[in-house]
């Protein structure tokens, strides 16, 4: 079972003032039975991602514990 849905990619800006790039990102959520297994992010430029852009690629994705974001703010 896949479950999907269309969403607008966010955007992300890399470089300096100089030589700034706006690079488009997705983010997958990987599931089995309702347990989350994974997450993946893509950057990328275009209307595809072909990991050829400079900077573009895939992207790690860091998690922090439940709460500790919110502390932050």
């Amino acid at each position: 079972y896949v479950a999907q849905a269309l969403s607008p990619p966010g955007e992300r800006h890399i470089g300096d003032a100089a030589a700034p790039l706006s690079l488009k990102f997705d983010l997958r959520v990987y599931a089995d039975v309702g347990h989350v297994m994974w997450f993946s992010a893509r950057l990328y430029q275009g209307q595809t991602t072909n990991f050829r852009t400079p900077g573009g690629g895939f992207a790690p994705v860091y998690t922090e514990p439940e709460g500790e974001a919110a502390t932050r703010l």
